[in-house]
């Protein structure tokens, strides 16, 4: 177990997942994560994190084996392409444009836009929309393409997710609220400058960069890729976080 906790450090040493910001900027809930300060910027404990991600991924195992959906949510530039590539390996929902306010909720709401994205996709698949004018053609083309930016991570969601994996949640407050509101348990990638508060099962470390973005989304969709659908008993429950 040690030397497995001792490649995970050296993992995220090599992907700068150690780095925060300045310390200036730091969120008294996450300071017990902060091993010093180096350069400027404030460094995090890395056995920490380590730690903490395998609590992560454990549960994360957990509900994959009971087929259990994850909404991956980030609008940042340097997250949305390694947020789209790990839900899309593992087949789950994701948001990677600007959170729209009432998508859990009002998800009801929200199922309506997802729907039309649908019926108005499925129209122009099998060339219905040549019986119109090129106007109208155009405005429909027009209609997808905006409903597909905001709502097309979202079509496979049928019903609010069974829980969340925000990078940034300072960033993504909105969508942790409503998850917070809900009772959704919410997994967190966090630098230095957020409020874990609201976040179930944080794991510490670099949200800003694209390398350790990646690598923390990639463990995450492996562990849940490894473990779907694998519960044929009833699943001993996770132990509470302290």
């Amino acid at each position: 177990m040690e030397t497995k906790q001792n490649t995970l450090i050296e993992k995220l040493f090599s992907v700068g997942a150690h780095f925060g910001y300045a310390p200036s900027r730091r969120h008294p809930s996450v300071a017990r994560f902060i091993f010093g300060t180096k350069g400027g910027v404030e460094l995090f404990d890395l056995e920490r994190t380590a730690q903490c991600m395998d609590e992560a991924l454990e549960v994360v195992k957990k509900l994959a084996s009971e087929r259990k959906s994850i909404l991956f949510v980030s609008g940042k530039a340097e997250s949305r392409e390694p947020l789209r590539r790990a839900a899309d390996r593992i087949g789950q929902p994701y948001v990677a444009s600007r959170w729209i306010g009432g998508t859990l909720t009002n998800f009801s709401e929200i199922k309506k836009r997802i729907a039309r994205l649908s019926d108005l996709s499925s129209m122009r698949e099998k060339g219905e929309l040549s019986k119109l004018t090129k106007y109208e053609r155009l405005l429909i083309d027009r209609e997808i393409d905006d409903l597909e930016a905001v709502f097309g991570g979202l079509k496979g969601m049928p019903e609010v997710p069974d829980a969340l994996f925000v990078v940034d949640p300072k960033h993504e407050i909105g969508a942790v609220r409503e998850a917070h509101q809900l009772k959704i348990p919410v997994f967190a990638l966090l630098n230095t400058d957020c409020d874990k508060r609201y976040v179930t099962y944080p794991i510490p470390a670099n949200d800003a960069s694209i390398q350790s973005v990646t690598f923390i989304l990639d463990e995450v969709s492996k562990a849940y890729e490894l473990n779907v659908g694998t519960a044929l008993a009833p699943v001993a429950p996770v132990a509470a976080q302290q």
